[in-house]
């Protein structure tokens, strides 16, 4: 398994256009999209990375919509996603369209993201899923350099094992396209479809759901010892039951 962070350079597409397929692409994403916007709740979405600004979301109950990016005309907002200029708690969801898959530290990116995210709040990412085709075409020497091979492909199971770790739920973990095609779109879905859910794992794309947490998803005993001795002076808490009342 090759680590999470690369000191690799990498070429971070701004728009959908970039990618080979890219309309393809965002159009099977924009599905998805309108299915959960009616499903968000709150005041403040941000769209992160210029692949998540370009895609649209009129019908999301949150009207203030923040787009973030350095390049993209339609941010307005600039800034890099490792280093986001709002408070603690500002979003009440975050869209990460295809941002892990170039970006040389994921874990930093999500640790940023999961800062400025309100409790209870929903973040989704998007990505390619490297056991797929458009995975193993990245092996291709002539490919490997291009878009959108030339990226870091993560799959959807590490990255929930990553949300798990910030205690996130993972509520729709959706994977798809098994025949990145866009020529005779039909006839590739029903076909996809005819296989069945056992062909899922080699999707070419991860649509991921998650929902963070206020409470530890993994029930933890506590330590009362040594909460006892990190308690300040003067604020009284309850020792033990030897003054409580007998029956």
């Amino acid at each position: 398994m090759k680590p999470a962070r690369s000191t690799k350079k990498l070429e971070k597409p701004h728009s959908w256009y970039q990618l080979k397929n890219g309309q393809w692409v965002s159009e099977s994403i924009q599905t998805r999209i309108d299915e959960w916007c009616p499903k968000l709740f709150g005041y403040h979405l941000l769209k992160l990375g210029g692949l998540s600004c370009e895609l649209t979301s009129f019908n999301c109950n949150i009207q203030h919509q923040v787009h973030v990016d350095i390049q993209n005309p339609l941010h307005n907002v600039i800034a890099d996603g490792y280093d986001l200029p709002f408070l603690e708690k500002s979003f009440d969801a975050v869209l990460m369209a295809h941002q892990l898959d170039y970006c040389n530290d994921p874990h930093r990116m999500l640790r940023e993201v999961d800062r400025v995210m309100m409790d209870d709040g929903y973040l989704i990412i998007t990505g390619f899923n490297p056991i797929s085709l458009t995975g193993l075409a990245s092996l291709m020497p002539w490919r490997k350099n291009n878009l959108p091979w030339s990226g870091r492909m993560f799959t959807s199971n590490r990255i929930s094992d990553w949300l798990g770790l910030l205690n996130y739920q993972v509520i729709e973990c959706d994977r798809y396209a098994l025949f990145p095609m866009q020529k005779y779109r039909t006839m590739w879905t029903w076909l996809e479809n005819s296989l069945g859910e056992w062909a899922s794992p080699m999707g070419s794309l991860y649509f991921i759901v998650a929902r963070k947490r206020t409470y530890p998803l993994k029930p933890i005993k506590p330590h009362w010892k040594l909460k006892r001795k990190l308690t300040p002076l003067g604020v009284n808490y309850k020792i033990s039951n030897r003054h409580s009342h007998k029956g």
